[in-house]
């Protein structure tokens, strides 16, 4: 069984280690840095070194006590730990950055145990976020222990088997008082921006009332930010007193993700092509860069909102209706 008290310990010697490395390598010490702390759940077969690249570098825009448990599956109750730091030095100065890392390796008999261990360990007086990687233990009975211990739970159901499943449990999930994140749709952050630019042209503007059906086709991948985007503009176009049907359908075909708003004459498409997004407004179309966004770039903008996001929780909710309603 993993002692908190044993692993704080090892984080003070840890602390007095690097402080006399820096005295004597640079003269100018260590400066230990915190604003939160990050709890990353994820499977053992986790590409650990990738994961560790992204922790890497979230931390000097986000520095955090970085608690990473790995999760060994099924087996007999077991935790292990180990404690090390990530540190940097910012350009043009002596002195090292560092922030604490913690890792614990944990068997799905010892998943219950992960709240009591986990609490001890984080920064006092700072938020705890948790980012769990594994769609797996989403649906685990431990894992509504681990989602309320946190300021804020961040999770990517593009990897949930079941995509209506999945935000059916996420809408539970932040009607019971959980605040959500979730990466697939922080992947629609500038599908967003561009529609929503399209409709700062006043020309375009003034025809938004003869849009009568809004068409959002997928492949698998992008399942659940489909949904998403169809509520998230249905929503949005409600707001506006324009009623809209909203279908959202898995097609074949190059884009990944399309989404088409049409009626009257008028239309409007965006649709992802590899690396470009191109739009279409009737005859005309233009293009942009739009290359899949990294695991660092999603958490980046997740751990910068560590508050309500009403437009997320909104969309949330249409989003699982939307999708039961087609059933």
């Amino acid at each position: 069984m993993v002692a908190p008290e044993h692993i704080l310990r090892e984080l003070a010697d840890l602390w007095i280690t690097l402080g006399k490395q820096g005295q004597a390598e640079a003269g100018a010490g260590v400066l230990r840095a915190c604003t939160l702390t990050l709890v990353v759940l994820a499977e053992a077969s986790d590409d650990a070194a990738a994961l560790g690249e992204t922790i890497a570098a979230l931390m000097p825009e986000h520095p955090a006590r970085t608690i990473v448990v790995r999760l060994s599956g099924a087996g007999e109750r077991a935790l292990a730990e180990r404690v090390y730091a990530q540190c940097w030095m910012p350009f043009g100065q002596r002195r090292q950055i560092c922030c604490e890392q913690i890792e614990i390796t944990a068997s799905d008999a010892a998943l219950a145990d992960l709240p009591s261990v986990v609490l001890p360990l984080a920064a006092p007086d700072l938020p705890v976020i948790v980012w769990s990687r594994s769609a797996r233990l989403f649906e685990m009975p431990p894992f509504g222990a681990i989602a309320r211990m946190a300021a804020k739970v961040v999770v990517d159901s593009a990897g949930f088997a079941d995509p209506k499943r999945a935000l059916r449990l996420l809408a539970e999930m932040a009607r019971s008082g959980i605040l959500l994140g979730d990466l697939a749709w922080t992947r629609l952050t500038r599908w967003r921006e561009m529609l929503a630019r399209l409709f700062e042209n006043r020309d375009y503007l003034a025809k938004l009332a003869r849009i009568s059906s809004v068409r959002v086709v997928y492949d698998g991948a992008f399942a659940t930010a489909a949904w998403y985007m169809g509520a998230w503009i249905g929503d949005a176009l409600r707001d506006a007193g324009v009623s809209a049907k909203v279908v959202v359908e898995a097609g074949p075909g190059p884009a990944s993700l399309s989404v088409e708003l049409a009626g009257d004459g008028f239309r409007v498409a965006l649709a992802r092509q590899e690396d470009r997004l191109v739009i279409a407004v009737d005859d005309a179309k233009s293009c942009t860069n739009l290359p899949q966004p990294s695991d660092y770039l999603l958490m980046r903008e997740e751990l910068g909102i560590v508050r309500r996001d009403s437009v997320f929780e909104r969309t949330l909710a249409s989003a699982a209706r939307l999708a039961y309603a087609t059933d």
